[in-house]
């Protein structure tokens, strides 16, 4: 993590930077419309993803090319995924033909002045009038202004509608780009030039076209008026600066005979509407919604303020509105009104929409890294940003590249910058199942990295491209670094390296404006979570606002525990510990129970209820919502209720009240829920319905490829060990949610006492409901099942519990390859070492079997367009970190024998012995030896670690 000091020298670099332009806008700049664009759309050839003897031929991804025609001569694009990368592409291949930099703007300063002034000129010329434009209709209905004001358009329409003329300030003022409202005095600079045409006010803000349209001009201004919209009051939203003062609802007529400006100044108390600054675009890209505000402070154009020192200080001026402020993402002093209304592309009519408190709330909620991912999906108080990225096939909603570029385009920084790492495996004696040996094959790689969010790669050699990292830049519009995450995790699919480690920092941006006062220790130790080096002098100078916005409290007339705070922390969690609660669930139970990977389709209602149970509004509901279990894709109460149920099954139960904002995000009548808030004690009422449980891929792939499936197979083995030396005690290491259990509690055994120990509670939370309703019904089966007492603990397999020590036999199923490789070779030194079962039984994948899976895995082989290399075997499963071929293994297995005094053998399951590629399962199988094991010294005392018992069932419960 950087210093703020060591921040500062490289935070200057290019604060002063001019733009640089797009190919195809520099295209523009020389050709106008002279140059034509014509889009083809290609097939990539076929390709069958580097599964050698695969029949059926797959289709590849759609691609285009661009041909660029000037009055000269023309080019062709190379293929390209994206319109756009093939438009750019033909630009760029154009400026090299004529020998223009791309690098540099084609525009001097000077020439950016002296085309400023043609822009106007045309601007307020009969030709312009005509056209079709949103200016023109603004040019059209000052006229309609009473008094000295009729025909006077205020200088911040010109520039908020005509894009052409803030690109041409931009050129001009490098600042521009970060306060837009820096054009005005640029504008009016101009026209000066243009006195023999325009009329401007040293004092005022506004330009006049000095002489009269021709007559001719007259008849198109009477029509237009005729056309202006007569509809209804529209909605709009007051925020008002003092924090005193609550966020409110507004309604303006707008049908009344003048200029729309005109109501909009008078809401604001301003006399003159050439006062009132219009803001950007706020939102989505196809919405008007902007924010209307006081030119009358001298804050909002002096270009010599420090924008940081009115949010650390806003005490220096009583008028700065942070709550606009925040939503703009820059100075906003005084009154601010956000409506939807103005003339637009869409026609020559009067445009408006009602802006409701919902919409305000979400646009807040939308300025937030989880915000966006819920309102992509539509659950604000049910979805939550996953943690983990297992794939396009699993993850709904917006994907994590999609939202890390809305999040940088909401707060006006530049688009991420991502740096794709190819690592290649050249060696032939590199074993192709290893991580760490993929991971050590970087300095055969190379990178590439775009703007604009997008990727690009090259590799020495593309087809032996084995795995992918990705790095991830995010910059501020002055180009100044703000964070940057490296390229830790390897993936062998482009796409998902790319997705994950956007992920990755959307998640670190999420922590941070959960807690954005945290202390520089506790920003530092989350950066470092997430492999996030984080610039601090120009991070923090970037999202200061948030920090102002995490103490606003609004509404103030809500009562103490409903106070909202934007960036409130608790996600539900300290008020509904479903681990420790007892759900009542109705229907009956029908097939198993989700367990991490699956996908669960849920129905659902969100209801807003008193203290006394009576409902008041429904808030969200969905009939159909499907997200992955284990991922965090929904807030962690419901994740650990549906846990316990299966499909068909309901449940109800109250949680507190989130944050205001999300409530009222979520609510279509925002009166209503706030009047309910403040005359109320509430909660949050849930009603789930699990519609369905899809087991995960690598589940299916075994139910559909194996008879039986090869985690019954698994279990099969272990039976037959247990059976073979009479087994009496048995530990499963890393039991998850009981599957080896539940069957070794189901069939006749020898076995007295069976033990789980799994890191993951929720998993065991799960296993102890499987394992409480099979013992219950062996209650009246003892003469057909020996009495077994089982116990689940929760701990890391690779910490040692004395008291667990010298059991039968130990299992170790499918679980070492969910570890680093470190950590599995720790469980190996710990189980034989300490642990030292009788017999112990570990299984994990055959990486040469993948292969064999893959080719019957069709569908998989064109998941991901964005992958354009051919790709090795995939693992079996996104947790997986590594996956060892069958020499590997033996190495690993031969050497734990030899070291600790066991002999091993090799077997496996889902496969013939001695037929290539040899078992999709590999089993290895300890027998302890008589004679003392080798003292390790490595293994010490130091290790010795008491599990916490989550449950127990006494074998004397049978009695």
């Amino acid at each position: 993590m950087e210093t703020a000091k060591s921040s500062s020298s490289s935070s200057s670099l290019l604060n002063n930077k001019k733009p640089t332009l797009t190919p195809k806008a520099k295209i523009y700049q020389k050709f106008g419309n002279k140059a034509c664009y014509k889009i083809e759309e290609i097939q990539e050839e076929s390709s069958q993803n580097g599964c050698p003897g695969l029949v059926i031929l797959q289709k590849g991804p759609s691609l285009f090319r661009c041909s660029l025609e000037l009055p000269e001569f023309s080019v062709v694009s190379e293929p390209c995924k994206k319109k756009k990368e093939a438009e750019q592409s033909a630009a760029l291949m154009a400026l090299q033909k004529l020998g223009i930099d791309s690098l540099e703007s084609c525009l001097t300063e000077s020439d950016a002045e002296e085309e400023l002034v043609s822009r106007l000129s045309h601007i307020f010329s009969s030709e312009f009038q005509s056209s079709h434009h949103p200016l023109s209709s603004h040019l059209k209905a000052v006229y309609f202004r009473e008094g000295e004001l009729s025909g006077s358009i205020p200088v911040s329409v010109l520039i908020g509608c005509d894009p052409k003329l803030s690109n041409l300030c931009r050129s001009i003022d490098a600042r521009v780009e970060s306060n837009p409202f820096l054009s005005i005095p640029i504008v009016m600079r101009a026209a000066v030039k243009l006195s023999e045409l325009l009329f401007i006010s040293e004092e005022d803000l506004w330009i006049r076209r000095k002489y009269p349209f021709p007559s001719n001009a007259i008849p198109v201004l009477d029509n237009q008026h005729s056309d202006l919209t007569k509809g209804s009051l529209t909605e709009a939203v007051y925020i008002p600066f003092s924090l005193d003062k609550d966020v409110s609802s507004i309604s303006m007529n707008l049908s009344l005979k003048g200029y729309y400006l005109d109501v909009i100044a008078a809401e604001l108390g301003i006399v003159d509407a050439s006062k009132v600054l219009i803001s950007r675009t706020i939102g989505k890209a196809s919405s008007e919604s902007r924010l209307y505000f006081s030119a009358l402070e001298t804050h909002n154009l002096n270009s010599d303020s420090e924008f940081i020192c009115a949010i650390e200080q806003p005490d220096l001026d009583s008028s700065f509105n942070i709550r606009a402020s925040y939503l703009l993402g820059q100075q906003v002093y005084g009154n601010a009104i956000l409506a939807s209304v103005g003339y637009t592309w869409r026609g020559a009519e009067l445009f408006n929409e009602d802006v409701s408190l919902r919409t305000y709330f979400r646009m807040l909620i939308g300025r937030t890294p989880d915000g966006l991912f819920k309102i992509s999906r539509d659950a604000l108080l049910t979805a939550d940003l996953p943690g983990v990225f297992t794939g396009k096939s699993n993850w709904r909603g917006s994907l994590p590249k999609d939202l890390l570029c809305s999040f940088c385009r909401h707060h006006r920084l530049s688009e991420p910058v991502f740096n794709v790492l190819c690592n290649s495996n050249k060696s032939d004696q590199d074993l192709p199942g290893s991580c760490r040996l993929l991971s050590d094959e970087r300095s055969n790689s190379a990178y590439i990295s775009k703007l604009g969010g997008v990727v690009a790669t090259v590799s020495p050699n593309q087809i032996e491209a084995e795995s992918f990292s990705c790095e991830i830049k995010v910059v501020s519009k002055n180009h100044n670094l703000l964070l940057q995450r490296s390229p830790v995790d390897t993936f062998t699919k482009q796409g998902d390296a790319v997705q994950d480690a956007s992920l990755k920092v959307l998640n670190f941006l999420k922590f941070y404006f959960k807690q954005p006062n945290m202390r520089l220790e506790e920003l530092s130790s989350l950066g470092g979570k997430y492999n996030i080096d984080c610039h601090l002098t120009c991070f923090l100078k970037e999202f200061s606002l948030c920090q102002q916005m995490h103490k606003v409290q609004q509404p103030r007339n809500l009562l103490g525990g409903h106070k909202s705070n934007f960036n409130h922390i608790d996600r539900f969690n300290s008020l509904t510990s479903m681990e420790n609660k007892h759900l009542s669930l109705q229907g009956t139970a029908c097939g198993s129970l989700p367990s991490n990977g699956c996908i669960v389709s849920i129905s659902y209602g969100v209801f807003l209820v008193s203290e006394g149970k009576e409902i008041l509004e429904i808030l969200e509901k969905n009939d159909d919502f499907e997200f992955e279990i284990g991922t965090g894709a929904v807030i962690s109460c419901i994740e650990a209720a549906i846990l316990r149920m299966t499909a068909g099954q309901s449940v109800c139960f109250l949680t507190d009240m989130p944050q205001t904002e999300m409530v009222m995000a979520a609510s279509v009548d925002c009166k209503k829920i706030l009047s309910f808030l403040s005359s109320k004690s509430c909660c949050l009422k849930y009603l789930i319905t699990v519609l369905r449980v899809t087991e995960p891929f690598e589940d299916r792939m075994e139910q559909a490829l194996f008879s039986p499936p090869l985690s019954k197979q698994r279990v099969e083995f272990a039976l037959q060990c247990i059976k073979e030396y009479s087994a009496t005690s048995l530990i499963d290491f890393g039991c998850g949610s009981g599957s080896l259990l539940e069957s070794l509690v189901n069939t006749p055994s020898s076995l007295e006492k069976i033990v789980g120990i799994d890191i993951s509670q929720k998993g065991l939370i799960r296993a102890a409901k499987v394992l409480q309703t099979k013992l219950e019904n062996l209650k009246d089966e003892i003469s057909t099942s020996n009495s077994k007492a089982a116990i689940l603990y929760e701990g890391s397999i690779t910490a040692f519990d004395s008291g667990l020590s010298e059991y039968d036999i130990g299992t170790c199923l499918e679980v070492i390859e969910h570890m680093e490789e470190d950590q599995a070779h720790l469980f190996g030194e710990i189980a034989l070492g300490l642990f030292r079962p009788k017999v112990l039984i570990v299984s994990t994948p055959n990486y040469e079997y993948n292969i064999i899976l893959q080719k019957s895995n069709l569908g998989s082989q064109v998941e991901d367009p964005d992958d354009s290399a051919l790709q090795s075997c995939k693992f079996r499963n996104h947790d997986h970190k590594f996956e060892w071929t069958r020499e590997q293994f033996n190495q690993w297995a031969a050497g734990l024998a030899l070291k600790h005094n066991y002999s091993v053998e090799f077997g496996g399951v889902g496969g013939i012995q001695g037929v290539e590629p040899g078992f999709a399962s590999q089993i290895a199988v300890f027998r302890r030896n008589q004679q003392e094991p080798i003292k390790d010294s490595v293994i010490s005392i130091d290790m010795e670690n008491r599990y916490k018992t989550l449950w127990k069932w006494p074998a004397t419960s049978f009695a």
